[in-house]
């Protein structure tokens, strides 16, 4: 079933572009923005629970993340006291 979508706040000079594209093309502003989106969905597979899924599984968790950064951090800070030490001397 069709749905109807509505963009809110277009920039005057694109909408201005858009318009001009449609005239180019012989066309209405509404059939030049369904070929537009048409286009740029062309290619897309459906979202399901296991494309989902399986993007998840290819991030680092959060706390995987946050590890990483903090022993970084502890590294530096390890320098950073050695360096501190060797100038007490």
């Amino acid at each position: 079933m069709p749905v109807n979508l509505s963009i809110k706040n277009v920039p005057d000079d694109v909408d201005s572009r858009l318009r001009n594209r449609a005239v180019e093309n012989q066309r209405s502003l509404q059939e030049e923005l369904l070929i537009i989106l048409k286009n740029a969905a062309e290619g897309h597979d459906p979202v399901s629970i296991d494309n989902l899924m399986e993007a998840q599984r290819n991030k680092p968790a959060f706390d995987e993340a946050t590890s990483k950064v903090q022993a970084k951090k502890k590294v530096e800070q390890e320098q950073a006291a050695r360096r501190f030490e060797d100038l007490l001397g």
